[in-house]
């Protein structure tokens, strides 16, 4: 949930460093730092943004050619100048960032104690970092080797970045569990996080695997080795990330282009896969195990957050389209209730970045039940995608908002399209049907420039209501998740308390809650439970709350009932939640923005949940 940043070669370090930091903190903002090796190591760090650290450091002697960084999102210890990284060693001859949780942090803490070691800071990195100098200085080896003789005695996750004033050409790379990328230049290395600091400097990358050591000196070649000292080869790759798609391109804020870029995303998401006039679906990412979903008993969906609510929807449409079983559930407390899983059950992970902590333990322990594994994720080279049998990609572009958005969208994409190409299969939809489903989606990315262009009816609403303290969003079939994913971005970015359920559910408790100062978000489009829908409403205008409905273009029953409404363009039931999510979207921008938040990065939030 940190962003790491590191380089070393020939150029000066900090402008690259202080760059990849800012590109870098949607994964966490509580404190920032820079570490730099320039006869002698220098170390400079503070609580809050990048912004402030640059400002710290404007008057600092910043000279070198080997530095780390890193924005820090705080487990261990409150966001202070303390507990900021990077951290020294004792002797102050070494000097770590760590992205991760070291679960056996105080043993080996206590026993450090023992051996003479005085600690500074409440977090679990200070006591890798002088585990680490505690095997250099007593063991007499070099520094790659007492990092992998560290590792071997650390339970947890992990990527650091490690440097020595003893060594003044090379840094230490490592991760488990918490992804790491190796940028190789001309003579020299970037690493990060993510490939967004790197991309303008290289495009060739190495993606560290679990449990490997990276020795990077400039000049030399990349040296691999796993922390059970076998010597690895590295597998370069290739970048497809464009540097314009890291930039603003314009707009006040990353989550308001990302809103804005639906249409492109979701397009991309069916480019090559769909052909409506061939009457033609196909994900390559899965062909070779179509058979094998065929003839699952049942699809389990393991995913967090804005990715649960896709899954709901990919539940939907399994079981509608294919008339397969679907279970859709939370990662973080699979692992841990001792699931049923059976050889030949097919497991679906989704997760935005391709690194969620709880949901890759969910994998493996699926895996280590002799399931199939699927993945449907935006990272390419990500660890989902790695530790997947197969999956699809959903090319939705990076997302740096905080916030996910077109990650939303596109995942429900890829899962019609995955849904419609089964059923085609199995024989459980028309063909008339699949044609005409096929055509509608095509047509979506129209439909969605036509919801973002709404003639600012949603900033309008969302002027009236920035100042609630509560918020209830209500939809039934399809458009259930959409109010899921509707309150979570407005929690999320806004912090107005927010609750979405089922509109039938209401009546079993939530309706206590209604009166005058309770808005209400209905999604009630014109296919579905319409009738049924429009009876929640009447029931909650009986109790004066205040309506705001997302409804079918040329709607008249709803918008005689509601006190606003939206309207979103006629489309197929299933595929409504990719036109409905979005204008829900706006209003928690418009609505965050209103009340002065960052919408980018809202508080104790970060974008890639690395740790549990």
């Amino acid at each position: 949930m940190c962003g790491i940043v590191a380089y070393v070669g020939y150029k000066q370090a900090y402008p690259i460093l202080i760059k990849g930091l800012e590109r870098l903190e949607y994964r966490g903002y509580d404190s920032a730092g820079v570490a730099l090796l320039n006869h002698g190591l220098k170390t400079y760090k503070i609580p809050g943004k990048v912004a402030e650290l640059k400002r710290f450091l404007e008057d600092k002697d910043l000279d070198g050619n080997l530095g780390i960084a890193h924005t820090r999102w705080a487990t261990h210890g409150e966001p202070n100048f303390t507990n900021a990284h990077p951290h020294y060693s004792q002797t102050k001859s070494l000097s770590i960032i760590h992205n991760g949780i070291i679960e056996n942090y105080a043993l080996l803490k206590e026993e450090l104690i023992k051996r003479g070691y005085t600690f500074n800071s409440d977090t679990d990195t200070e006591v890798l970092v002088n585990l680490i100098e505690d095997i250099q200085l007593n063991e007499q080896v070099l520094l790659d080797e007492a990092v992998r003789i560290a590792l071997n005695q650390v339970v947890g996750a992990y990527a650091i970045v490690i440097l020595s004033a003893d060594s003044p050409n090379t840094i230490i790379a490592a991760r488990k569990g918490s992804p790491l990328v190796i940028g190789i230049g001309d003579d020299d290395f970037y690493v990060a996080s993510d490939a967004t600091p790197i991309v303008e400097y290289t495009k060739n990358v190495v993606y560290l695997e679990d449990e490997e050591v990276a020795v990077l000196t400039r000049g030399e070649k990349l040296k691999l080795r796993d922390i059970k000292n076998h010597e690895k080869t590295p597998y370069i790759q290739q970048l497809e990330m464009n540097l314009s798609e890291l930039e603003k391109g314009g707009y006040e804020h990353f989550m308001l282009k990302e809103i804005n870029e639906q249409s492109r995303s979701v397009k991309d998401s069916m480019r090559g896969r769909l052909n409506a006039s061939k009457a033609l679906v196909s994900l390559g990412g899965i062909v070779d195990y179509e058979q094998t979903i065929l003839a699952a008993n049942r699809i389990v969906i393991v995913a967090c957050g804005t990715s649960w609510h896709a899954g709901l929807v990919g539940e939907y449409l399994f079981e509608d389209l294919a008339r397969i079983p679907v279970e859709v559930e939370y990662a973080s407390e699979f692992r841990y209730r001792n699931p049923i899983i059976n050889e030949g059950d097919v497991v679906l992970a989704i997760s935005q970045s391709g690194e969620t902590a709880d949901t890759l333990a969910a994998i493996e322990l699926a895996k280590s039940k002799g399931a199939i594994i699927l993945g449907i994720c935006n990272v390419v080279g990500s660890s989902i995608a790695r530790a997947t049998h197969a999956g699809s990609y959903t090319h939705a572009g990076p997302e740096i908002g905080v916030a996910s958005t077109k990650a939303f969208t596109a995942q429900v994409t890829v899962l019609t399209l995955m849904a419609l190409r089964l059923a085609e299969l199995k024989g459980t939809i028309p063909r008339s049907r699949f044609i005409r489903l096929l055509h509608e989606l095509e047509d979506l990315p129209n439909k969605i420039e036509r919801v973002l262009d709404d003639k600012g009816a949603t900033k309008f609403i969302a002027s009236q209501f920035k100042d609630v303290h509560n918020f209830l969003y209500l939809g039934r079939g399809y458009n259930f998740p959409v109010a899921l994913e509707g309150a979570l971005k407005l929690k999320e970015i806004s912090y107005i308390h927010a609750e979405g359920y089922p509109a039938a559910e209401m009546k079993h408790g939530p309706i206590a809650l209604i009166d005058e100062n309770m808005p209400v978000v209905f999604i009630a489009t014109s296919k579905g439970i319409y009738d049924k829908v429009v009876s929640n409403i009447m029931e909650v205008k009986a109790r004066s709350g205040k309506i705001i409905a997302v409804v079918t273009e040329g709607d008249t029953t709803v918008r005689e009932l509601a006190d606003y409404v939206i309207e979103i363009p006629e489309t197929e039931e299933m595929l409504i939640p990719m036109l409905a999510t979005i204008p829900l979207q706006k209003l928690a921008y418009y609505i965050a923005v209103m009340r002065g938040c960052n919408v980018d990065m809202p508080r104790n939030l970060a974008k890639s949940v690395t740790v549990e």
